[in-house]
């Protein structure tokens, strides 16, 4: 068992206080977003003595991944863990599926991109399947609403941009009338400028302040994005999803293709490792939205909330419908003056653990180590079974 540190991720959405006070460090005014745990060469996380741990599974793969983890995933660590602390929306953006990664990747590379590229748009070859744990109340868009509910909330705002929509998802109410209504949205050539977008904001306002909004949830949502990210059509596109509102233990799985924008909260978040993020509006970054329009799905569906299932008296799990990862959550109420380890953690093969709250001993066959609240810990598959006692929770990250 190794110490992880993670490597920490400054956008300008993130939280200023959040994260340092999750690792326990001081803080230093600017925004802290992300926290990453794992071996993705992007930003891999760092064993003692500063080496990295991409590089360390490459030189030993069957020690650190085992064989079928390591047969599966072409030998490397499949998962990547972070912590996200978002204080301001995130941009309205889709992740690729498999195939179409590992194309694009292809013919960037072919093109002479270099990797860190800003015109890049896949810094890797693998999809991004995600879940979200929250550790705080996390707000958040996710997927699409059906054309007739969209068609609902479009209806009595009084402005042309709206009007048009709500007439093209009348005409449509179908998969095919929500990409219609989403490209006109975002897509470079149809876009509305800035004053049709503002003029949507004050007729959310407005019927909010009359108190005639059918859903004063999404007016709200809109008023808000607008304050970030003023005259930018994601905030009208907004109308077309699905609120998300987590409290904490609550999970969220957000599939390849799955519009999304994470708008506020603290959260664990784990998903194939990449970063691949198609991004169609509410950001600073690159936006290429006809990229990203032939990723995305349209098809109506609830967000996908994912209920934790008992493994044993003190670990829950939150199963994803994915081969990369799973992720476990385990509460011990004990003592760390004791020295039987009465709790096999479940679970095996590569693990990364993180400390939630309080002081945890773990035990395996390579050892004994203390986890604490904002530490991290690498698990190779060598170490065998792995044995905790103390008193306090932890986040487990592994392959199922």
């Amino acid at each position: 068992m190794w110490e992880l540190d993670g490597a920490l991720q400054h956008y300008a959405w993130g939280s200023t206080d959040a994260l340092p006070e999750f690792l326990g460090r001081e803080a230093d005014g600017t925004p802290w977003a992300e926290v990453w745990f794992g071996a993705h060469p992007v930003a891999p996380s760092l064993l003692p003595a500063g080496r990295a741990l991409d590089e360390a599974i490459a030189a030993e793969p069957r020690r650190m991944l085992g064989d079928g983890v390591s047969r599966a995933f072409a030998q490397r660590l499949p998962y990547l863990l972070k912590v996200i602390a978002p204080d301001r929306p995130l941009s309205l953006q889709v992740h690729p599926g498999r195939e179409h990664a590992a194309e694009s990747f292809a013919a960037e590379n072919a093109a002479g991109l270099p990797l860190d590229s800003p015109q890049r748009r896949y810094r890797d070859a693998n999809h991004k399947p995600e879940m979200l744990v929250a550790l705080t109340r996390f707000e958040a868009l996710c997927g699409f609403r059906t054309p007739r509910r969209a068609a609902t909330l479009l209806e009595g705002l009084g402005t042309e941009l709206t009007d048009r929509l709500h007439e093209l998802l009348v005409q449509q109410p179908t998969a095919h009338g929500m990409r219609a209504a989403f490209r006109s949205l975002v897509s470079a050539s149809m876009r509305p400028g800035p004053e049709a977008v503002r003029g949507v904001v004050e007729a959310c306002r407005h019927r909010l302040g009359a108190g005639e909004s059918p859903s004063p949830r999404i007016d709200r949502c809109v008023v808000h994005l607008a304050e970030h990210h003023p005259g930018d059509p994601g905030v009208v596109a907004a109308l077309l999803l699905n609120p998300v509102s987590l409290q904490p233990g609550e999970a969220l799985y957000v599939p390849a293709g799955t519009l999304h924008s994470y708008l506020h909260g603290v959260g664990l978040e784990i998903m194939a490792a990449s970063d691949n993020v198609l991004r169609a509006g509410l950001t600073p970054k690159l936006v290429d939205a006809d990229e990203m329009l032939q990723c995305v799905s349209v098809q109506a569906a609830p967000p996908l909330r994912v209920a934790p299932e008992r493994q044993s008296a003190a670990s829950v799990a939150y199963y994803a419908p994915v081969d990369d990862f799973e992720l476990s959550i385990t509460t011990l109420e004990g003592s760390l003056g004791e020295h039987r380890f009465p709790l096999r953690v479940p679970g095996g093969g590569p693990r990364i653990l993180l400390g939630l709250e309080g002081e945890v001993l773990l035990e395996s066959g390579l050892g004994r180590h203390v986890l604490g609240a904002g530490r991290a810990l690498f698990v190779p598959a060598s170490a065998g079974e792995l044995r905790a006692g103390g008193a306090g929770r932890f986040a487990q990250a592994s392959v199922p």
